[in-house]
């Protein structure tokens, strides 16, 4: 198999994946949420300066609907690393060649 194909191949398993766990992801809040509110401090708790970002609480915003705002997140947070890890390795491999 070419590098390539073996590449995009890993890339759109990476998006199905992202999407399809973020679409069936829960809405119930995760351990450290449920602690919280079991001890009695959630109520302390104070929103992060990325609160009001576009994908805060793994949620795209202007989406309406829940499980699909989640995949959406998850397939758009995916395409960020992979972006990000591909730019980077081009940036090395250029150096190396070099």
């Amino acid at each position: 198999m070419r590098t390539r194909t073996f590449v995009v191949a890993g890339v759109v398993v990476a998006l199905l994946i992202a999407g399809v766990a973020g679409y069936f992801a829960s809405a119930n809040p995760d351990g450290l949420e449920y602690v919280a509110e079991q001890v009695g401090f959630a109520d302390s708790a104070e929103d992060s300066a990325t609160a009001d970002s576009p994908l805060s609480d793994y949620q795209v915003e202007g989406v309406d609907h829940k499980a699909l705002s989640g995949g959406l997140a998850g397939v758009v947070g995916a395409l960020v690393v992979l972006l990000v890890v591909g730019g980077l390795t081009y940036v090395v491999r250029r150096k190396d060649r070099d």
